[in-house]
């Protein structure tokens, strides 16, 4: 997987479409990311005793990894995302500037 957590990214489409922020997980399997802050939805969760309030809670659904682009470290602009083998070590670096992410 070529996004990891930490990593600075812009949604490129959706209801969130040009907002950038910081990966909180990543589920490799499901091709999903989960951006703090991002792709919110209300959910109304209803009282399960009487004592108990119903109320509306916010959260975060995770968003299909093709949705977003890692930005670039230099230039701050969506890039993809390659690969670089220096003295056996395996580096991921930003198509646009080369540089390492």
């Amino acid at each position: 997987m070529k996004i990891k957590k930490g990593d600075l990214v812009l949604i490129t489409t959706g209801k969130d479409k040009g907002k950038t922020g910081k990966v909180e997980r990543v589920f490799s399997k499901l091709n999903k990311v989960s951006i703090e802050g991002m792709n919110e939805f209300k959910r109304h969760m209803k009282a399960r005793t009487q004592n108990e309030k119903s109320e509306i809670k916010t959260i975060y659904k995770p968003i299909a990894l093709s949705n977003v682009a890692l930005l670039d470290p230099k230039t701050k602009k969506p890039s993809r995302v390659g690969y670089k083998v220096e003295k056996g070590t395996k580096m991921r670096i930003s198509k646009a500037s080369g540089q390492v992410v």
